[in-house]
């Protein structure tokens, strides 16, 4: 009988971020737990934007970042998230000013993650999300499939 003793397991923080992200946001886009909305074609990501994206998968892109970044964190909220995918704004001659990320897709992203089971909000605060012991197996699933086929 092997001994399990010392050794450790791949999680998703030993896996670089794009690497990772990619193949979480392939394997969502393959399953049936985050699907892009209707609206999701022609929607901006932010009030400073001009354009929808281009990429056509950027909901599965932003969805498999959103897992990511409340799996490094527990208890990132809406709030928190509008401000990591938020940015500096050009105001031409005027100063640049900071402007927050769009809030309903992050809430909706982070709704159907909820409906999955890979996320839970945290009991006792008002807001705030936590990964789910089953979502943590899956993303470490996902980082070592990932570390797999790296070697």
């Amino acid at each position: 009988m092997q001994s399990h003793i010392g050794k450790k397991g791949v999680t998703v923080k030993d896996i670089p971020a794009d690497v990772f992200i990619t193949t979480l946001a392939g394997h969502f886009k393959k399953s049936d737990h985050i699907v892009m909305p209707a609206w999701g074609d022609y929607c901006k990501t932010a009030c400073y934007k001009q354009l929808a994206p281009a990429n056509p998968d950027w909901y599965f892109i932003r969805a498999a970042s959103i897992a990511r970044k409340i799996y490094i964190r527990d208890g990132t909220g809406i709030g928190s998230l509008k401000e990591v995918y938020g940015t500096s704004v050009d105001n031409g001659v005027m100063p640049r000013h900071f402007r927050e990320a769009s809030g309903k897709i992050i809430r909706t992203i982070v709704h159907q993650l909820e409906k999955a089971k890979l996320v839970e909000p945290v009991p006792g605060r008002n807001g705030g999300r936590r990964v789910t012991k089953q979502g943590r197996g899956d993303l470490d699933r996902i980082a070592s499939q990932i570390a797999q086929t790296a070697k």
